[in-house]
């Protein structure tokens, strides 16, 4: 009798720890399940930011030109609308950002330490400031690893250079604070870099660092000689913090999502 005892409540036992074991099991694969689902709702969505910063600004003179000085100017401001999107349908690391944005771009020569004398010279001037405004449109590539995003952006832009300054012992009145007819007035390039975000549903806190190599000449090539050309490319780093504001929802289920279940709900889904 004690035989048939013993059998049974060890069957019991081991009939209690497999259930364990399959309620464990269960756990995980729900937990699994779920982490998995989550990771699908991440959504299309879209922002708008602001960003502020500080402009690094040279440029690439050929003719070749040296005892250059990279100049740094504040007031960097740009607005940014993003859009994110699905790659196949299902890998959510690309976007697309456009924007306006008003910076500096400029050149300066250092003064040579053994004469005094300007260390280089552009049609008189040893230092000019040109305000732009531009409008970039980059693509972007991110990832996200809560609550952090990295990003990886490359496009282009166009703009315009709205105001010049210039300081040297050659620069007449009538040129120290506006163009000259053979500059170029429109600017246009290539602009990117990275960044990282902080996301904290609805905000994201953006750090960026822009490269913006125009492509456009600050003056006609052939200005001064019919028999030599010459290139001013401005070259410039931005670097700028931002606050972005989620338009829709980053994860779970957005109005339109909800909307088009309850008309299914009423009137049955078609397909």
């Amino acid at each position: 009798m004690k035989r048939y005892i013993i059998a049974i409540i060890l069957c019991i036992a081991a009939s209690q720890t497999s259930h364990a074991q399959d309620q464990e099991i269960v756990s995980q694969s729900d937990a699994a399940f779920f982490e998995e689902e989550k990771k699908e709702l991440i959504n299309d969505y879209s922002m708008i930011g602001a960003n502020y910063g500080v402009t690094f600004t040279n440029m690439m003179f050929n003719p070749a030109k040296y005892n250059k000085e990279t100049l740094m100017y504040a007031h960097y401001a740009s607005i940014t609308y993003t859009k994110y999107c699905k790659m196949f349908g299902s890998i959510p690391l690309f976007g697309v950002v456009l924007g306006i944005a008003t910076g500096d771009e400029g050149f300066s020569f250092k003064p040579n330490l053994e004469t005094g004398e300007p260390g280089g010279l552009v049609d008189g001037a040893t230092r000019a400031r040109i305000k732009v405004i531009e409008i970039p449109a980059m693509a972007q590539i991110h990832m996200d690893v809560e609550p952090v995003k990295v990003m990886i952006n490359v496009g282009v832009y166009g703009g315009l250079r709205q105001s010049i300054t210039r300081e040297g012992p050659g620069v007449t009145d009538e040129y120290r604070n506006s163009f000259k007819p053979y500059e170029n007035r429109w600017d246009y390039g290539l602009q990117g870099g990275g960044g990282i975000a902080i996301m904290l549903d609805p905000i994201e806190i953006h750090f960026n660092c822009l490269a913006r190599w125009s492509w456009n000449s600050l003056y006609q090539p052939d200005y001064a000689s019919k028999y030599y050309y010459n290139y001013a490319y401005p070259l410039d780093i931005m670097a700028t913090v931002g606050i972005h504001f989620q338009l829709t929802k980053r994860y779970g289920k957005t109005r339109k999502a909800i909307r088009q279940e309850a008309y299914d709900i009423v009137y049955g889904n078609k397909e």
